[in-house]
């Protein structure tokens, strides 16, 4: 895919394209016809592979508004060029949102897969940065300001602390990624009625969450907290690196002069520039991906019957976009943090330039009447101590 949209956005590579879409659809329909026929529902000459050409996403996306979905557009074309035997089962039992929702989720798959390779990259850069730069003294601002001393290894901890908080629950998410198999209702009837019991019907969605490797589950196909969590899980992604990516652009402004990119940015017009780009470029996906969440959650509140009037309809899109500006952030920040080069010595003289940085230690010695400790750093080490600790034990369990 391309987006001039969007610089960056062939990073993503596949993930969430009409390609990955229309290929997982398939591999839904594929999967549930072979089940059928294991389970000695539909006979065994209705077994076939099923296939999709290159024009075949443009076909169903033009045909996809008769319906609201891609789902009968491409059924048809699949039953369109199968022998009558495989046209007869294709589909059975399953309803477009089944197909939808467990291909959506497949995508999203190998999306969390790529950013769980991405932060645990990140997670090995920032721990080597905060060990190396845990005693370089800097200067804290708040509200913009110079503010007390501590050290750069605490600055890095804490942005190191973030993407922990962002990686930490990936892996779980991905392993619990639901199967959605409810029929047009969600009370499995077809299925019921072509496997003849419940705990047949039953079977044949736990076969198919087995056979396109997700997690066996009852219908959620109007609860939709599955999409939501993974579009906070995402979120919660680009918030930690556009904290990194505020960081080093405001660090890296001349006047500061104590971050920079590995390799910055240039101009078309001024050749002196050193551009922040991959900061800036995080930072635009950190301040869209907030409104791309809440409209899922938007979605999910909207939720009505046993298939939204639209809701269900304004995720597919939102997620798709979300996703792909996800994994852009991710590599982004993989880049960024790898290559960061910090000035020790200007981050020493900023800290030297600024004044009346131990009011607050003399006022603390005056209260106690103990004479004022060497340095004013607190636990800042300690801190750098916990947060490397954690970012140990998570490389090891990604091993």
């Amino acid at each position: 895919m391309t987006d001039l949209y969007w610089p960056g956005d062939h990073l993503a590579g596949d993930l969430m394209s009409d390609a990955a879409f229309l290929a997982a659809m398939v591999a839904v329909e594929q999967a549930w016809l072979g089940i059928l026929v294991d389970a000695g529902i539909a006979p065994r000459d209705a077994l076939a592979d099923l296939t999709v050409s290159d024009g075949d996403a443009e076909a169903v996306a033009r045909h996809a508004d008769v319906d609201g979905n891609p789902v009968s557009a491409l059924v048809a074309i699949l039953r369109g060029r199968s022998e009558p035997s495989t046209a007869r089962w294709l589909h059975r039992g399953l309803t477009s949102q089944d197909v939808l929702d467990t291909a959506v989720i497949i995508c999203v798959r190998d999306v969390l897969i790529r950013i769980g390779v991405e932060c645990a990259a990140q997670v090995r850069a920032l721990a080597d940065l905060a060990e190396r730069h845990r005693s370089t003294p800097a200067l804290a601002r708040t509200l913009t300001q110079a503010a007390l001393p501590s050290t750069l290894g605490a600055k890095i901890a804490r942005w190191l602390d973030g993407v922990l908080d962002a990686a930490e629950p990936l892996a779980g998410l991905r392993t619990s990624l639901p199967v959605q198999v409810g029929g047009a209702v969600g009370t499995l009837a077809a299925s019921t009625e072509l496997a003849g019991s419940v705990d047949d019907a039953i079977a044949l969605s736990d076969a198919l969450a087995e056979r396109v490797r997700l997690a066996p589950a009852l219908p959620w196909h109007t609860t939709r907290s599955t999409i939501t969590r993974i579009g906070d899980a995402l979120v919660t992604c680009c918030d930690a690196w556009g904290h990194i990516s505020t960081d080093v652009a405001t660090g890296s402004r001349p006047e500061v002069g104590e971050l920079s990119e590995g390799s910055g940015g240039g101009s078309s017009t001024m050749p002196h520039k050193n551009n922040p780009v991959r900061s800036v470029l995080i930072r635009r996906a950190a301040i869209t991906a907030g409104p791309l969440g809440a409209t899922l959650h938007a979605a999910s509140a909207a939720s009505v019957d046993e298939r939204s009037d639209g809701a269900w309809h304004a995720e597919w899109a939102t997620l798709r976009t979300l996703a792909r500006h996800t994994v852009v952030a991710a590599a982004h920040t993989s880049e960024l943090v790898s290559g960061l080069r910090i000035d020790d010595s200007r981050a020493a003289a900023n800290l030297a330039a600024a004044d009346g940085l131990l009011s607050e230690q003399r006022s603390m010695s005056e209260l106690t009447g103990r004479t004022a400790l060497p340095d004013y750093t607190g636990a800042a080490d300690r801190f750098v101590d916990a947060v490397l600790s954690r970012a140990r034990r998570f490389i090891e369990e990604a091993r």
